[in-house]
């Protein structure tokens, strides 16, 4: 089969449009269209539906398509390696967590990678949804459970428990529970237990519930939660990582208290996860070294505290 034909295909089929594939590509409507009609044929195939808006896949082509972007994405991989040099780190790294765990831990950490790699491109995706690494949707992932996939390296960079906060603010004017029951005199501000999060977290919430309380606010993140929190609302349902952000002897922001310091969630662990192919990725090297660097350092403080 004709590479250039599958990657003028592709462009077409990326674009929907011969015009905009040619614009792309550098070549007129005529040339795609010529290129495209001769892949047809060597196949015996039809592969777009033509009409006045555009192009659609045919059921045929999709399955090349899907083929194409296949090999789009693992030529994209294998051109990045070739151009991690052995002494300088740059490029494009795509990076996917939960938006509570990329929002909360990982962004405000950034500035330290960014400063020993000013040619770094992050892009950073924040989602509950697990995105396919064998795949190449993200290059790297930090995932609250172990990967499932084949075909990755992976470890596992730590443990996070979910636990009460409150402001010191909220406390004072509205007292400090003593035992679980008390619970039923504050709002808690949590996730919906229908929202996307690990289950650890839903059990936790849902056990909860179950103290009569008299008022709620539920948020589908928790980055949401933590606003309703600092902001004297409630006793807020937190990762335990958010603590170190909202210390007493942290200047300029709201200091929370831990409440009911026996009450938590079970473990989560955390995993850092790359595909095979990327084991030689400067990029990624650079990324992981650095997560489990903070990831140290976190520790450390968390047992001094």
């Amino acid at each position: 089969m004709d590479w250039d034909k599958l990657r003028i295909f592709h462009a077409v089929a990326d674009a929907g449009s011969l015009t905009h594939a040619g614009e792309t590509l550098h070549l007129s409507q005529s040339a795609v269209s010529r290129q495209i009609r001769a892949l047809e044929e060597s196949l015996g195939t039809t592969l777009f539906h033509r009409h006045a808006r555009g192009l659609i896949l045919t059921e045929q082509g999709e399955l090349l398509f899907d083929a194409t972007s296949s090999m789009t994405r693992r030529l994209e991989a294998a051109a990045a390696r070739i151009r991690d040099s052995e002494d300088e780190v740059f490029g494009e790294l795509r990076v996917t967590t939960t938006l509570g765990f990329g929002t909360l831990w990982l962004a405000p950490r950034l500035t330290k990678l960014y400063e020993k790699y000013p040619d770094l491109k992050i892009d950073l995706m924040l989602e509950e949804r697990v995105l396919d690494l064998p795949m190449r949707e993200a290059d790297v992932a930090i995932r609250m459970k172990e990967p499932s996939q084949a075909d990755l390296i992976r470890r596992r960079l730590m443990s996070v428990s979910m636990r009460l906060f409150a402001t010191k603010e909220y406390l004072d004017r509205n007292g400090r529970p003593q035992r679980p029951e008390d619970l039923s005199g504050h709002r808690l501000i949590c996730q919906n237990v229908s929202a996307a999060q690990v289950s650890a977290g839903t059990q936790f919430v849902k056990e909860l519930l179950t103290y009569d309380l008299t008022s709620t606010l539920t948020v589908n993140n928790y980055f949401g939660v933590l606003q309703g929190t600092i902001n004297h609302l409630g006793i807020g349902v937190l990762p335990d990582y958010v603590y170190e952000m909202f210390r007493e002897d942290r200047p300029g922001l709201p200091a929370l208290e831990r409440v009911l310091p026996e009450v938590e969630s079970s473990e989560i662990p955390v995993y850092l996860a790359y595909p095979e192919e990327l084991r030689q990725s400067k990029r990624v090297a650079a990324f992981r070294d650095f997560v489990t660097q903070e990831i140290t350092e976190y520790r450390k403080r968390a047992r001094e505290d």
